[in-house]
């Protein structure tokens, strides 16, 4: 506040000595107003600046305490109008500026904001509203300006509402599906702020997991199954076909990295191909799915059994000889049916590993996802081919396939059994059935990984493992981490967060001691918000024992009452990025500090599979199709995705009173705790700053 009170002052006395000392009055700006009317109902209110040479107006980017005064709108309130979306504006020139020691963001020559506007009368009116501004050139700054400015436009009769169901100033949101609900029982639902702030904002921010992270676990399973006895065989073999056969070595290396690429362009396309059909929508919606989750749940079980040497998954032999014939064609195409031969073989093993993949990449990262998932896979798998083809010295260096293959087959197959219960987990959370609970989750974990410590220091044999004569040391390591994290687990029956492992388990909230083990949150340390003490019990779902709604109308309508920001917090009983946020970075002082004191938080679950009343069930277009809206779940999802343009979670967003987005960025999945504090304080201190204004 000190900077932005002597910048003023400084402007002032510079502009004061100016004028005593050449009797001149700068005036480097000239406003232009005018209406564009885009249909019966609805204008561009365009205010044009023109800019004297050597000077520059500020954008509305805002500096803080900092820098320059930011060019802002203040529009008159009055119900024959509302305002759609925020200002925009022409485009920027960004600088580097010393004096600041930051980016700036200003216009040279001409500015051009637009505001659209929505008429609700059939009158001529009046829109009224002021601006702030700022200039400056290379040697001085002129004192912020305030003028005032007068529209004058025209409505219909299309354009008369009822001011009743308009509050706030926010039009209703016209359903346009009178034709569609005719054929159906299903009814229009009465307009709710919800609805109201679909026309009020229009961010399109998609999020999506960083490419790199999507890489790094693709490419970790292929390592993974680089490690099976499916493909670690293949290695020398392969590698030692195209050494030998090569007439020179350099074709050898040529031959060995042609296959490499060979195999990263099969497992990509699969997975494009698998997302193009299914389609990364569908394969997110599935991932919320009761049936999905449960058909994934069995499916890793028996991947899992399969591992552990119940039984052997292959592929029919016949497909597999007709592939393998078309090998012995001989040059890039021969090369490639090779490659194919080789991801048909080892489906088996790498099988269960490419459909987690990419069920996880297709979720939470779109059609790129499955792009980059399996491109991490496969160049994992590839990787060793065109290493050894360069340097085949190496492959003396190789241990010797045997025993310790079958148990990385079984390691990975305690793995697969332990995802699959995230699946089943999932599916309890979402119809919130209570059987999986955070203590059942955790004692299966726990049985789990002891038994597969107990599996690493051969205490325990499974029918294909050969005798263990001796423990490496290799071993004896893998198995000291397992019972560590084993050990680890066990608190988390009593409680602990077990932030290791966050998003995995049921939230701590999802329990069979929701007040804590010998109830250690006591009921008065809920914290339920406003006067809602008789609903407790719904609030008590509200993770790191947050305040919090869970119904969009009831927290806009406590916000506007506590004088605070509304933060929405699109999430989901089945969303693992959704717990790691509430575990790792939620529980930070500084975020809770800020969530719990200063904002208030509404958490919308768009899995939440509870029925609407039948008066509340509706049709609604959603882009070319229809949308469904028959549960609590519904309702948030299709809120989330027409206004915000993104179904993934999690996604979060402060808004005012007047539900106006506070930050120019939605916040998604992102673990830095810095970044995370000043997108609060950006948001909560834009907040005060237009509160101030309206006082």
């Amino acid at each position: 506040m000190k900077n932005i009170l002597k910048t003023t002052l400084l402007s002032i006395l510079t502009a004061f000595f100016i004028n005593n000392l050449t009797a001149q009055i700068f005036d480097p700006v000239k406003w232009v107003f005018k209406s564009e009317k885009i249909s019966d109902c609805e204008y561009n209110l365009i205010i044009k600046a023109k800019i004297e040479g050597g000077w520059h107006l500020y954008g509305q980017k805002s500096y803080g305490d900092e820098g320059p005064i930011p060019s802002s709108f203040t529009f008159t309130k009055n119900s024959n109008y509302q305002l759609i979306g925020k200002v925009s504006e022409s485009k920027l020139i960004k600088k580097f500026e010393p004096v600041w020691n930051f980016e700036l963001y200003f216009f040279e020559k001409e500015a051009i904001f637009t505001q659209k506007v929505k008429i609700n009368t059939n009158k001529l009116i009046e829109i009224k509203g002021s601006l702030e501004f700022m200039v400056c050139n290379e040697t001085q700054c002129l004192p912020p300006s305030i003028i005032n400015f007068d529209f004058k436009v025209e409505g219909s009769s299309n354009c008369i509402v009822d001011n009743n169901a308009n509050q706030n100033n926010i039009a209703e949101d016209s359903l346009n599906q009178s034709s569609d609900n005719s054929k159906t029982n299903i009814k229009p639902t009465n307009t709710s702020s919800s609805e109201n702030l679909l026309k009020n904002n229009n961010a399109a921010n998609t999020p999506a997991r960083a490419w790199w992270s999507i890489f790094l676990i693709g490419f970790l399973g292929g390592l993974a199954a680089l490690l099976t006895p499916c493909v670690f065989p293949m290695i020398p073999m392969t590698v030692s076909f195209f050494t030998k056969s090569s007439k020179t070595r350099a074709k050898g290396i040529s031959n060995a990295l042609i296959y490499g690429t060979s195999i990263i362009i099969i497992y990509v396309l699969l997975g494009l191909g698998v997302t193009k059909i299914f389609g990364p929508d569908a394969l997110n919606a599935l991932s919320t799915n009761v049936w999905f989750n449960l058909a994934f749940f069995v499916l890793l079980i028996v991947f899992a059994i399969s591992f552990l040497g119940a039984f052997e998954i292959t592929l029919p032999s016949g497909f597999i000889n007709k592939i393998d014939s078309q090998s012995d064609r001989g040059g890039l195409i021969g090369i490639f049916f090779m490659a194919f031969t080789l991801s048909l073989v080892s489906f088996s093993c790498t099988g269960p590993i490419i459909g987690t993949l990419l069920v996880d990449a297709a979720v939470n990262g779109g059609l790129e996802g499955p792009f980059w998932g399996m491109f991490g896979f496969s160049f994992a798998l590839a990787l060793p081919f065109g290493l050894f083809a360069a340097f085949p010295g190496w492959l003396n260096t190789l241990p010797k396939s045997g025993g310790w293959l079958n148990s990385v087959k079984v390691v990975l197959g305690f793995l697969e059994l332990a995802l699959a219960f995230k699946f089943a987990s999932n599916a309890d959370l979402v119809v919130q059935a209570g059987i999986l609970t955070r203590e059942v989750f955790i004692a299966i974990w726990i049985a789990i990984f002891g038994l597969m410590g107990i599996y690493l220091m051969g205490w325990i044999k499974l029918s294909h493992d050969s005798p263990l004569a001796n423990l490496s040391v290799t071993r004896l390591f893998f198995a000291i981490i397992t019972f560590s994290f084993t050990i680890y687990l066990i608190p988390g029956l009593w409680g602990a967060p077990l932030k290791l492992i966050s998003g995995f388990p049921p939230p701590d909230f999802y329990s069979e001691s929701p007040q804590g083990f010998g109830n250690s949150k006591s009921a008065a340390n809920l914290n339920v918000p406003g006067d809602s003490s008789e609903n407790a019990n719904a609030h008590q779902s509200c993770p790191n024992e947050l305040p919090c709604f869970h119904d969009y109308d009831e927290a806009l309508a406590y916000a506007k009452k506590a004088g605070k920001p509304l933060m929405i917090d699109f999430t989901g009983w089945a969303c693992v990025n959704c717990r790691k946020m509430e575990s790792q970075v939620w529980t930070h002082p500084d975020v809770d500090k800020r969530i719990r004191n200063e904002v208030v938080l509404v958490s919308l679950y768009v899995d939440d599979k509870t029925e609407l009343p039948e008066s509340e069930k509706t049709i609604k277009k959603l882009g070319k199709r229809d949308f469904v809206i028959n549960t609590i779940g519904n309702k948030w999802s299709y809120f989330q995705t027409n206004l915000y343009k993104t179904n993934a979670q999690p996604q979060y967003i402060l808004i005012d009173n007047n539900e106006q987005q506070l930050t120019k960025e939605t916040v998604h999945y992102d673990s830095d705790i810095k970044k995370y504090v000043n997108w609060l304080d950006e948001g909560i201190n834009e907040f005060k700053r237009r509160k101030e204004l309206n006082n």
